[in-house]
């Protein structure tokens, strides 16, 4: 395959992920993102399956099933036909089926604790998260608006120390773009990983960039929209980092008077594990939330 063939690829996949992502909560269709790309249903279906090795359609299911199981734990006073139509979910009945297909529990049993044993076990199959120690109790965030940020970009799927191959990757596309090492490295969550199958987990390395700089294919270009966002200063090595996500949506977020809204929270590194030889890090994280 061709260079210019398969930039063009990455470019379709990462625009369809980037819509599905932001437009999470409506009735999403194939034809709208075939027309997002100008090409056909079927070549849409063809190179998504081929670039991600996923079906579309099931694609979009997992990312809402996903959210909503994140929302459920997270978001206390909300019902479970508002997260379902959060989420994108029309039908509450079609919304409980799915749930209880993909976690083998209904959504109000989720919502009331079943997500605990599930969660656990995720830890549990991360040896670098079995063995940190790390306790994030009484870690307290600030509250700010966040400005927009430019990005560019690359997909990860898994969150595991693999990351490491798509940061370097990125670091090397810095280096040949000239982009100043003093730009904000920023690792982009779109799925919570106390609850996501490790290998299932959808990241993405980014890096800030000036106007005019909008990469396609395999490097691409998106912006974090501005938001009101808790924000929290940690450090630790490789390992804390899902411990620490553990206590923010299960202990912080659940009794701090916010709710996460559907778009993902970010990281913003001082210092990056996945970049240095130390394996330590140091972070801002950002939580989109709003006002009970």
């Amino acid at each position: 395959m061709k260079r210019e063939t398969k930039n063009q690829r990455a470019d379709i996949v990462n625009k369809v992920l980037s819509y599905i992502y932001l437009y999470i909560d409506t009735d999403l269709n194939a034809k709208e993102l075939a027309s997002l790309n100008s090409i056909s249903l079927h070549h849409l279906y063809r190179i998504f399956k081929e670039e991600t090795g996923r079906n579309l359609y099931e694609t979009i299911k997992s990312i809402r099933l996903q959210k909503a199981a994140s929302l459920l734990l997270t978001n206390k006073y909300a019902t479970i036909s508002q997260i379902a139509r959060m989420c994108g979910y029309s039908s509450q009945t079609s919304f409980i089926k799915a749930f209880k297909t993909r976690f083998d529990t209904t959504p109000k049993e989720w919502k009331n604790g079943g997500y605990l044993a599930y969660s656990q076990k995720n830890i549990e199959s991360s040896k670098s998260a079995s063995a940190s120690t790390r306790d994030f109790t009484g870690t307290v965030p600030k509250i700010m608006k966040t400005a927009a940020i430019r990005a560019a970009y690359i997909r990860h799927s898994g969150y595991d120390i693999s990351i490491k191959n798509s940061w370097n990757r990125l670091e090397a596309w810095r280096l040949e773009n000239n982009i100043p090492d003093h730009a904000r490295q920023i690792g982009f969550h779109h799925d919570n990983p106390t609850i996501t199958p490790l290998k299932e987990c959808a990241y993405i390395a980014a890096i800030e960039v000036g106007e005019g700089i909008h990469p396609h294919g395999e490097v691409a270009y998106f912006e974090i929209p501005s938001s009101v966002c808790a924000v929290f200063h940690i450090g630790g090595k490789y390992g804390d980092v899902l411990r620490f996500m553990q206590y923010v949506y299960q202990i912080w977020l659940p009794e701090s008077g916010f709710e996460a809204k559907t778009l993902p929270p970010y990281a913003i590194y001082r210092q990056n594990h996945f970049l240095n030889d130390t394996g330590e890090f140091e972070l801002e994280f950002y939580l989109p939330v709003s006002v009970l």
